[in-house]
């Protein structure tokens, strides 16, 4: 048995009560947990009334014990249909807890799939042009959440390696942050510095324009991360046992169902911080997407159903 929080045990049983509510669930145990690119998966044997079945989470999914009785098939089935989720159903930008960045990741989103049909050297412009678009979008992000304070007077609004000096400085500060907050600036300016002689290079290429939205979306991605967690008011470690097994937890009051929080949440011994108020993105889209072209494809080996406690037994 691997260790668990009765949190977590709790989790379980409400995701699993919430998709078969005809099962009464009478033993729950966490069996084993694998570490699979970056992401943790944890499978736990669940018995019910009836059968038993798997639950495999990040993202929880379930599987019946009799198609798949062996706990690595269903380990190797769950992480492969992770890895194979097509970007179109992928979660929304609203649904990402980025707010209130998730206007420079549309544009980032936008310019990979500019990306991939880009040909010819104007091409290649506008993907720096984007990408330099999406930086100006996550200053214009960070100047809103993270204002300026000091009694000197403000970088210009236009200033991005102003502002990049002053969301690195702000979100990682002091001497244990020094390395991390180096990188960080770093990979902005070079990201500013790359898009800007990209958007007007009349001799770059394909690779260019790929390295150009990929180094940006790095960038971005894990200022973003240290950002937000200065935000959601997340410590270094668990206050309580110094566990680094942090994971956020949102809801929202009774009295106020329009406001939604988060707070950090120790997975190891149930720690809880204080919830702060998720602030949305100025800007949202609508998701206006065309429907697919084509016929869908569906699998008939070596499954050619995967059992839901929904269906009839």
């Amino acid at each position: 048995m691997t260790p668990a929080t009765a949190e977590e045990k709790q989790s379980v049983i409400d995701y699993f009560r919430w998709q078969a509510p005809d099962l009464k669930v009478v033993f729950v145990q966490k069996v084993y947990e694998e570490h699979v690119l970056s992401h943790r998966h944890d499978v736990w044997d669940v018995h019910t009334d009836k059968v038993r079945w798997w639950v495999i989470t990040n993202p929880t999914n379930l599987y019946s014990q009799e198609q798949f009785p062996n706990m690595d098939l269903a380990v190797t089935f769950h992480v492969g249909l992770c890895l194979r989720i097509p970007r179109s159903v992928k979660p929304k930008l609203s649904e990402l807890p980025i707010e209130p960045f998730a206007e420079c990741y549309r544009i980032l989103t936008e310019t990979s799939e500019a990306l991939s049909h880009a040909d010819e050297v104007a091409d290649f412009q506008s993907i720096g042009v984007r990408c330099r678009e999406a930086l100006v979008s996550f200053v214009a992000a960070g100047q809103a959440v993270i204002p300026w304070t000091k009694k000197e007077a403000a970088p210009k609004k236009a200033d991005v390696r102003g502002w990049i000096d002053h969301l690195c400085d702000t979100a990682l500060p002091g001497s244990p942050n020094e390395d991390r907050r180096h990188l960080f600036k770093s990979l902005l300016n070079d990201s500013w510095k790359f898009s800007n002689w990209l958007a007007h290079s009349k001799r770059s290429n394909w690779h260019d324009a790929e390295a150009a939205n990929a180094v940006t979306e790095n960038a971005i991605g894990l200022s973003v991360s240290a950002i937000v967690l200065v935000l959601r008011g997340v410590p270094d470690s668990c206050p309580a046992c110094g566990s680094k097994r942090l994971f956020p937890e949102r809801g929202v009051r009774m009295d106020m169902p329009d406001i939604e929080w988060e707070r950090p949440t120790c997975q190891k011994c149930g720690w809880a911080g204080d919830p702060v108020q998720i602030v949305k993105s100025p800007i949202q889209k609508a998701d206006d997407r065309p429907p697919p072209d084509g016929e869908c494809v569906l699998a008939t080996v070596p499954l050619t159903h995967v059992k839901h406690p929904s269906d009839a037994e």
